[in-house]
């Protein structure tokens, strides 16, 4: 099964980057005094495998790390080795987004096509997984409207991350699935407008150019200060992961962007509630 780095993964690989940097070591000298491949060493750094306790604790030793600094860096690599709930469906999410997603604090998204996963009723995903994902069966399409109902658990936790979703006007106007399935969408939409942990905003069409003009992304904050922000742009060429400070900024600038020029969220809400009025 690929491993799928959590916060705590990633968190992770950049303190054994680091503490090595430090040291002033290679990677190939630390593969060498633990009698490890030098693949293995990077591994561990970049978050592509699954760290073991007694693997870090080698590396800790080697790199002269006392207590209780690292104790805290091998109980790390023990949350950061547990499986979460989305290790059930992998055969459906193939990046690690959802692992980051689960952990977040704040959620960030503009797209310009679609409602967010996290907000889309049961109808209107199996229509988007029916057309956009090509999907040889319906057991492929009903195995991905499960994964995604399990996914939108997280709303309804106690500790609920904050989601500030931008759209399109577009969003409201095309009837995904049918009109009726995008009814029942829009009032669904309409509700979640009134929870206090998610601001809605849609983007009118009266808007020229802007800065959402170059596609969706995503940017997930968390709530410990040690966790950098990610910015996650999805494609059909692959997904990629946004860490550095300036890629950060510079989303964040982005974003900040559109929401000045989208609508009001209390404007929004009534945008969308009216287009659940008047949807056929």
């Amino acid at each position: 099964m690929t491993y799928r780095p959590t916060v705590r993964g990633r968190r992770l690989a950049r303190e054994l980057r680091r503490l090595r940097e430090e040291q002033g070591l290679t990677l190939q000298e630390v593969a060498d005094r633990l009698d490890w491949s030098r693949a293995t060493v990077s591994r561990l750094e970049t978050g592509q495998t699954r760290p073991k306790p007694n693997d870090i604790a080698d590396i800790l030793n080697l790199y002269g790390v006392p207590s209780p600094g690292r104790d805290a860096l091998i109980n790390l690599a023990r949350e950061a080795g547990q499986r979460g709930w989305w290790t059930a469906y992998a055969d459906v999410f193939t990046g690690s987004y959802v692992a980051l997603e689960d952990e977040a604090s704040q959620i960030r998204t503009w797209d310009p096509q679609l409602i967010h996963g996290l907000l889309q009723t049961e109808d209107y995903a199996r229509a988007v997984i029916t057309a956009g994902r090509l999907l040889p069966t319906p057991e492929d399409i009903e195995r991905r409207i499960d994964a995604r109902k399990a996914r939108q658990a997280l709303l309804d936790r106690e500790q609920a991350p904050r989601v500030h979703l931008i759209f399109d006007e577009s969003v409201l106007r095309r009837p995904i699935g049918g009109h009726e399935v995008m009814a029942a969408q829009l009032a669904a939409l309409a509700e979640a407008a009134d929870r206090p942990e998610i601001t809605l905003q849609v983007l009118p069409f009266d808007i020229r150019e802007h800065a959402g003009l170059d596609g969706r992304f995503t940017i997930l904050s968390f709530p410990d200060p040690a966790d950098p922000d990610i910015a996650y742009v999805e494609g059909t060429m692959g997904d990629v992961y946004l860490e550095s400070a300036e890629a950060i900024a510079s989303h964040g600038d982005r974003f900040a962007r559109i929401a000045a020029a989208a609508l009001a969220p209390e404007e929004s809400a009534h945008l969308i509630a009216e287009a659940a009025r008047s949807s056929p």
